[in-house]
């Protein structure tokens, strides 16, 4: 018997199961909207350079004459693609011969043109301000916008390799409310960040512990859960993370400002950290009686390695079998197929690596459309199409059919074990 098999038979599903599914959930709806926050925060307005006529009244008062702010706008700022006022360009000097209802675009030349640089006028009418207004990621700077993207990927693709490991070396409790704590701090440090660089920085590090929490979260909800409500917890945990983008929306719709929006989403954190203490670590306790006290009991310990063995002991112990022997005939610990726990959150580590990268490349490649519209289409079909072919070339799956359900993985591990030296421990403890 698996042990979410034993969980099924001594009530797996209880009162501290529901009331850990929802200390485990609410951090994964607010890290979803961490993962969206520069969708918002980073929103790019419309904007034209700043120029003397239309924005410093002094230079506005001494213009002869009543001219509308159009008026104004047509002889300051040239024409861009779209024939709307340029968004990186303005007249070295006041162009009045485009007053002329008879005058075109061949009344100026690209040597009348420079760049903005006394700055840029932001469209505030959807948000108050963003980082994009806030250190002017626009025009030639616009590829700071997508680095940024980039960088907080990449501090997912760092926090799942580290994250990872080290909750198989200390602990997914200790590794977990970490990473509450660094998200608060750090995306709250990441609201009052003076430069662009220390706000890379701090959402660096605010999705390196994002990915510790979506990895320990989902892995203790997995263990603590028994196998038949297994599925009805991790749709909920989904849940988590749709609900999340919903709730990202309507705050953002409230909250314009970049700054006060990154506090709302890092600060409930906090409160994430401080009642973390309390969930207490993976051991299993169960407050009704086992039914397996008359007949053997046998665990597959895909969940269950030489260091839980204490775990399980005090487990039988909650549950009235005190002695290791009372009804305790074998212990089987297979490390053919499955990952054992002290490597299951190492492998998931690299399983988020892997699903990373081409994420962090993901804003990058947007920037070949400067060059060609089609360029970042033309990439993101290439690249999938040649992974493809690619694994057709992989070993393990050649020329071999697919498994489709756990029956035909033990069936392949079965085979496999005939071929190959013993890789399993064998422990059989009898009633003394």
């Amino acid at each position: 018997m698996a042990f979410p098999e034993l969980l099924d038979q001594v009530g797996g599903m209880g009162r501290f199961q529901i009331l850990q599914l929802m200390a485990l959930v609410v951090p994964i709806v607010l890290l979803t909207m961490q993962n969206m926050a520069e969708n918002f925060s980073a929103a790019v307005p419309s904007h034209r350079c700043w120029v003397p006529l239309l924005d410093n009244g002094t230079s506005q008062a001494g213009v002869t004459g009543a001219l509308s702010p159009q008026a104004l706008l047509a002889v300051s700022v040239p024409r861009g693609p779209n024939q709307q006022p340029h968004q990186c360009l303005r007249f070295r000097q006041p162009q009045w011969q485009l007053l002329d209802p008879n005058a075109t675009a061949t009344n100026w030349s690209e040597a009348a043109t420079e760049p903005c640089v006394d700055g840029w006028v932001y469209d505030r009418s959807s948000f108050t301000s963003t980082t994009v207004t806030k250190w002017d990621l626009v025009c030639d700077s616009q590829f700071l916008k997508p680095a940024s993207q980039s960088i907080y990927l990449a501090g997912v693709l760092v926090g799942a390799a580290v994250c990872g490991h080290a909750a198989d070396r200390f602990g997914r409790k200790r590794v977990l409310t970490w990473n509450y704590l660094q998200t608060a701090v750090s995306g709250t440090v990441a609201a009052f960040a003076p430069t662009f660089p220390l706000y890379c920085l701090f959402r660096f590090l605010v999705a390196f512990a994002v990915a510790g929490i979506m990895m320990n979260s989902g892995s203790l909800l997995m263990e603590w859960t028994s196998a038949r409500a297994r599925p009805w917890v991790m749709t909920l945990n989904s849940v988590g993370f749709s609900f999340g983008q919903m709730l990202m929306a309507a705050l953002a719709y409230g909250v314009r400002d970049w700054s006060l929006l990154q506090l709302a989403i890092s600060v409930p954190f906090i409160l994430s950290f401080v009642y973390s203490w309390w969930v207490p670590h993976p051991l299993p306790s169960w407050k009704r009686p086992c039914p397996l006290l008359r007949s053997p009991v046998c665990v597959l310990a895909n969940t269950l390695v030489p260091h839980e063995m204490g775990a399980l002991r005090s487990a039988l112990a909650v549950l009235g079998l005190g002695a290791l022997g009372a009804s305790f005939t074998c212990v089987s610990i297979f490390l053919s197929e499955l990952f054992p726990t002290v490597l299951r959150m190492t492998a998931v580590g690299l399983g988020q690596m892997a699903a990373r990268g081409g994420a962090i490349l993901g804003p990058l490649v947007l920037l070949l459309g400067i060059y060609a519209p089609s360029l970042p289409l033309l990439v993101h079909g290439t690249v999938p199409l040649l992974s493809g072919l690619a694994a057709l070339l992989l070993p393990e799956t050649q020329n071999l059919p697919l498994p489709d359900t756990i029956h035909d993985i033990q069936n392949q591990a079965l085979k496999k074990a005939r071929h190959s030296p013993p890789r399993c421990v064998v422990l059989k403890a009898t009633q003394l």
